[in-house]
């Protein structure tokens, strides 16, 4: 049984978030530059046993899809262009980012150390990844 990873897309930085081997944990795992993340996703998936990429689906309260979607749509489709044999899977991601800052709060994070932007987008993908598990039970 291979991980499932997760993926908060952003336009500048990502955040990605892992389960462990036997999927009973998600934990966060970094924040990488958008930009970088093809190559980092390359070397990851030629070390570690991934059956699923979950990503975030960005949207609105109307349930419509948030204009992120402009930029998602084309990342998803080089994904499954680069890694046919991957399946890459779209899970709600809204209040992410909100739920991301109540952890940090919840855990006695300072408020110094919730400013950092990468720390919530690395906490929004282990949500996003916790909700995809418990969607799965």
């Amino acid at each position: 049984m291979g991980r499932i990873l997760a993926i908060d897309y952003g336009r500048k930085r990502t955040g990605l978030a892992v389960t462990d081997i036997l999927r009973i944990t998600a934990n966060p795992l970094l924040t990488i530059e958008t930009s970088e993340l093809m190559d980092w996703l390359a070397d990851y998936l030629r070390k570690e046993p991934v059956d699923e990429v979950v990503i975030g689906h960005p949207t609105q309260m109307n349930g419509e899809e948030s204009e992120s979607m402009n930029y998602i749509r084309p990342f998803m489709g080089n994904f499954r262009k680069q890694f046919p044999d991957t399946p890459i899977t779209m899970y709600d991601e809204r209040f992410t980012s909100v739920l991301a800052h109540r952890a940090m709060i919840d855990g006695g994070m300072k408020k110094k150390a919730r400013q950092d932007k990468a720390a919530v987008d690395k906490i929004a993908a282990c949500i996003i990844l916790e909700g995809y598990m418990d969607s799965l039970r």
